[in-house]
């Protein structure tokens, strides 16, 4: 453990609002929100809205009666996640040491940067802030600090502030921890907050001035980690390396509801063909795949298959998906949405040929799919389509409803 060390946290304004907006300027200035489908809640909002009093989770009929000025869009995630990758390799240029946390979010290590670029944190957080806004078009807040968790804080901060940006010294951290409520630090949230209000923890400082023995017998050793880095002490260090996801999923509700086992094979195989190129883009096969299902009052059907071979492509996906979907599907109902979740991934490094599978034709399958990815990338997305699938997926999606609409 070290306490020489400075961590930026780098957070992407109302991320979503503002990939928005890059792709189409006119949004800046006004009230917008994105919501997470057609029939979804509000995911995210821009300043404006959050004035006119639009709080985030509430679904979208109710967002256009309470607040009809906002304009509402539907979630564009595959155009967030390209404009994030622009975001991260600017950081990955600006620093050796950047540990991608979210879609919006990132530590970046900032030791020793002051003396390769002549700058102090503060400015190097500004020129950082300036070269993301500049090139990406995506503003962002600067927190920087000790630790991780005090990076957050300082994040947390800096939104409070005109240059969005704030820098929390050893000097700087007891002032801090004084007047942040026990609840607002990372990692603890709102019930374990409240449990400890109930202990009379009422602040950071609180909790960090309770002696070791103390925070272990109630906390374990995870209370111990946050106690250590909200004191100014490293515990959780910049990671470069990339974790293996769990699982990778792919969903979304249907524009109207449906009850025809055609369309929903036809919306299943463009969620399949989104997981296997996000799964072959991690260089892994899945073992395990499973299908979605959920109703128009919300119930949600789900069912499950382990594969005698993993995979990373489509048609061999949909041949144990469509089974599963054909099962669980009953034509009396109704549906909102269905969606692919795949999980025991395998790497393919680690793939070992087996003398009962039909090695010519994995190889084959394997082409074809680096083919799809390869054809994406230089055309757009969806310039193949797999199965029986017809559908437009655009890279900027349309508007839900403007103050015109309403």
């Amino acid at each position: 453990m070290t306490n020489q060390k400075y961590i930026a946290l780098i957070d992407c304004d109302s991320f979503f609002v503002s990939c928005e907006r890059k792709l189409n300027p006119e949004l800046k200035g006004v009230p917008v929100a994105v919501v997470s489908g057609e029939r979804g809640c509000v995911i995210s909002r821009s300043k404006e809205a959050k004035m006119l009093g639009l709080p985030m989770g509430l679904p979208l009929f109710q967002a256009v009666q309470r607040v009809p000025e906002c304009i509402y869009i539907s979630a564009n995630h595959y155009a967030y996640t390209k404009i994030s990758k622009q975001v991260m390799n600017i950081l990955k240029d600006f620093s050796p040491n950047v540990e991608v946390y979210s879609i919006d979010e990132a530590f970046v290590d900032f030791t020793g940067l002051t003396k390769l670029y002549k700058k102090n944190y503060f400015k190097l957080a500004r020129e950082l802030q300036k070269r993301i806004a500049d090139e990406v078009d995506i503003p962002v807040t600067i927190g920087i600090s000790r630790s991780k968790t005090l990076a957050k804080l300082a994040s947390d901060k800096a939104k409070n502030t005109s240059a969005r940006i704030a820098v929390i010294g050893k000097c700087g951290i007891h002032h801090l921890l004084e007047f942040t409520e026990i609840q607002e630090v990372w990692g603890i949230g709102r019930k374990l907050g409240v449990r400890l209000r109930g202990l009379g923890v009422r602040t950071a400082l609180d909790f960090i001035n309770k002696d070791d023995k103390w925070v272990k017998s109630k906390f374990g050793k995870n209370g111990l980690t946050s106690k250590a880095e909200l004191s100014g002490i490293m515990v959780s260090p910049i990671s470069n390396e990339v974790e293996l996801p769990k699982s990778i999923s792919d969903t979304k509700s249907f524009l109207e509801f449906s009850s025809d086992l055609q369309f929903l094979k036809n919306e299943l195989s463009i969620h399949i063909h989104e997981s296997c190129a996000r799964l072959r883009k991690i260089d892994c096969k899945c073992a395990t795949i499973g299908v979605l299902l959920k109703t128009k009052d919300f119930r949600t059907l789900y069912s499950k298959v382990q594969l005698d071979i993993p995979t990373d492509f489509e048609f061999e996906i949909s041949r144990a998906a469509f089974p599963l979907l054909t099962e669980m599907f009953n034509s009396r109902e109704v549906y909102r949405s269905v969606g692919i979740v795949l999980e025991d991934f395998r790497e393919k490094a680690e793939e070992q040929l087996t003398l009962f599978s039909n090695n010519e034709k994995k190889e084959q399958n394997e082409k074809l799919g680096q083919s799809l990815d390869k054809l994406e990338k230089k055309f757009g997305r969806n310039i193949v389509r797999t199965g029986f699938t017809n559908k437009e997926v655009p890279f900027k999606q349309g508007f839900l409803t403007s103050p015109k609409d309403v």
